[in-house]
């Protein structure tokens, strides 16, 4: 039921509550089952019929969907909520009881989260609750997920292994060829928004202002604007292609990808796949729809993916988030290693590369 109104509000950009009653300790207890009927039936009585409650985490958590929130402000209603569920279970547990009850409150799409029990309220982002299929994965996901990190462990040492001379001349024609450090090292978001530290050879000068570089994609993943940057043969591209803050060198690195190969010591620790989606810039994901968000949240950003091998930067930014999670569906570890074998032909080509 999450993941259906999830959807629906990707399509319908109306905001749905989910409201958490964690109360493992006592559903563990002896009076597990009087109090869960207690709860069960002051759910009943104080919910509307739309609204569907169940376990969320099966034998710990119950969650409550409170979806057609109306033309009130979602962050509104929240509060609303709150202060409606808590007083009628205060009432029907007890307070005693009722202070082993952790209450918190999600609003999709804004992420927002509060807690309603032991402390204070406050909010932070926690969109990961409404993703459960995928931070609870099936055992048969548990064992594919086994499988796609030995191949990232084995193929990101590997590389780093047989690569080595080409990083160490690299480093050097950066350090040679342009003042400041040789690695570039970015904010991104990863899987279920984490931010972590994304490693490139720099190709860009130094103290280079991204304002241009925001501006552009604000307006490509916005769909407005006129974005042809050459010929009309060439079409739309995800990438500037004459961006004045890349440096001779760094033009050749990104044009040849080899800019990139920092980033197998991000798959070694874990915070990047082989295959994936490429993981956004902040600014960039504060410009998604919600139906883009996806592509952070079903599988782990990676170095390579179809968007790479299928078209690059000449894909517009929608095909590219379809592709993205087209990969997520149809995932297999044949797949990841038929994409990984594609990838040299379409990095040596240069085709779509800027």
């Amino acid at each position: 039921m999450l993941r259906s109104e999830r959807k629906r509000t990707d399509r319908s950009g109306k905001p749905f509550v989910l409201m958490l009653l964690d109360g493992t300790e006592i559903f563990q207890s002896e009076i597990r089952h009087s109090t869960l009927q207690r709860m069960v039936s002051t759910l009943e009585a104080t919910v509307r019929e739309t609204d569907t409650y169940g376990w969320y985490q099966n034998g710990a958590v119950i969650g409550v969907l409170f979806t057609e929130m109306g033309n009130v402000e979602a962050a509104t209603a929240a509060d609303t909520i709150v202060d409606k569920v808590t007083g009628a279970l205060r009432d029907g547990l007890g307070s005693a009881l009722f202070k082993e009850i952790a209450v918190t409150i999600h609003v999709f799409p804004d992420g927002t989260h509060k807690k309603a029990s032991h402390s204070e309220p406050h909010r932070h982002n926690e969109e990961d609750k409404f993703y459960t299929e995928f931070a609870q994965p099936h055992r048969s996901q548990r064992f594919g997920g086994i499988m796609k990190r030995s191949v990232d462990l084995i193929g990101s040492l590997c590389a780093i292994a047989v690569l080595s001379p080409v990083f160490l001349i690299i480093a050097a024609l950066v350090k040679l060829t342009s003042k400041g450090p040789v690695l570039f090292r970015q904010r991104r978001i990863g899987q279920y928004g984490q931010s972590f530290t994304f490693l490139k050879f720099r190709s860009m000068y130094t103290n280079a202002d991204s304002k241009i570089h925001q501006e552009y994609v604000s307006k490509l993943i916005s769909g407005k604007g006129d974005l042809n940057q050459g010929s009309s043969k060439e079409g739309v591209t995800y990438k500037l292609m004459n961006d004045p803050r890349i440096t001779p060198l760094g033009r050749f690195l990104r044009r040849t990808s080899l800019d990139e190969l920092p980033q197998f010591f991000n798959v070694l620790k874990g915070e990047m796949s082989l295959v994936g989606p490429r993981p956004p810039i902040p600014y960039e994901f504060e410009c998604y729809d919600l139906w883009h968000r996806r592509r952070v949240m079903e599988v782990k950003p990676g170095i390579t993916g179809l968007w790479q091998v299928m078209g690059r930067s000449r894909t517009s930014f929608d095909e590219m988030v379809r592709l993205d999670l087209k990969y997520a569906r149809a995932w297999s570890i044949w797949l990841d290693l038929k994409i990984l074998w594609q990838t040299p032909r379409a990095v040596f080509s240069g085709d779509g590369a800027y």
